[in-house]
């Protein structure tokens, strides 16, 4: 079980960086929508009704001096938790989508040294398919088993490459676009003594595309402190270059400097193609020394008015 696991999470992150401007390569082979004139199409860009199958052509160019084979499947796309970036489902993992609607003619294929070979398939869409943008994949996965390293006293796995051209799939119906910023958090980092060192606050929140459409979506933040004063104001840059309809990304940002001593809100502001929203999360930041000293003081007022509660009771 392990080994499969690893087998197919290596298959996965070849997808996943897999440049976003051409045909996705590896430096060994390539996969790429076929063409029958001088156009070329980095990925599959398709429009189809409910209940409508399109045929199509995908090629496999092998770029070795040796004969390589492969399996070709269709695979559901998602963002992944870590960054949102682009990756698709394993051969193994159910596929609810484009991956489980496109039906190549081969399953498996053997691609000569410095050649390609190119393979017709249909995607057929079903009748109660959900309007809107569905996003997937057409895999080449190596059949071959690459030896793998083991640390000291763990079990050694195999890898397995594979490669995926993009399968951007539009189905008729209305298109809801939709986007939200949820669950803001803000976790405050400060040194014990004021201005002894740099402070940190690290604000975590979920962008979630909510609607039916894949989105580009902009982030922006925005801090302010007492009386409105803005503290900090910027474009984020660290999110997803898309986010597929219906996923939700957790993402970290980190504000290097931030008061030791203010209060006030930090609100994050995302927006895309006809679609926004926004959410915000209010802050207090004292230093810990300073903290430290107005607890002591608390406690030792309070301990002094039982004390004298106590005094005046018995007398």
């Amino acid at each position: 079980m392990r080994k499969l696991y690893a087998l197919l999470l290596a298959a996965g992150l070849v997808l996943l960086f897999a440049p976003a401007a051409r045909a996705a390569d590896n430096g060994s082979w390539s996969v790429f929508p076929a063409t029958s004139g001088t156009a070329q199409r980095p990925y599959f860009y398709l429009f189809a009704d409910p209940g409508a199958t399109l045929p199509d052509r995908v090629s496999v160019a092998n770029k070795t001096s040796a004969p390589l084979t492969f399996r070709l499947y269709g695979a559901d796309a998602y963002n992944t938790e870590r960054d949102g970036g682009f990756a698709v489902r394993s051969e193994a993992e159910k596929q609810t989508g484009v991956g489980a609607w496109v039906k190549p003619a081969q399953n498996k294929i053997t691609v000569p040294a410095n050649s390609s070979v190119t393979v017709p398939f249909t995607l057929a869409v079903p009748p109660d398919a959900e309007p809107g943008d569905h996003v997937g994949a057409l895999v080449a996965l190596d059949d071959r088993v690459a030896p793998g390293t083991a640390a000291a006293g763990k079990v050694a796995v195999g890898i397995q490459q594979a490669v995926g051209a993009r399968v951007y799939l539009r189905v008729g119906g209305p298109t809801v676009p939709a986007l939200a910023v949820e669950d803001v958090s803000l976790s405050q980092h400060r040194p014990l003594v004021p201005g002894a060192g740099e402070s940190r606050t690290d604000i975590t929140y979920t962008l979630h595309n909510r609607g039916n459409v894949t989105l580009n979506p902009k982030v922006d933040l925005k801090a302010t402190g007492l009386f409105g004063r803005t503290l900090l104001s910027r474009d984020l840059t660290r999110i997803p270059a898309e986010l597929l309809p219906g996923q939700k990304v957790e993402l970290t940002e980190a504000w290097h400097g931030s008061p030791q001593l203010d209060w006030g809100d930090v609100k994050l502001t995302a927006s895309a193609k006809d679609a926004h929203g926004s959410a915000a999360a209010s802050f207090f930041a004292l230093p810990w020394l300073a903290a430290a000293v107005l607890l002591t003081a608390a406690l030792a007022l309070a301990t002094q008015r039982v004390v004298r509660r106590r005094i005046v009771a018995r007398s």
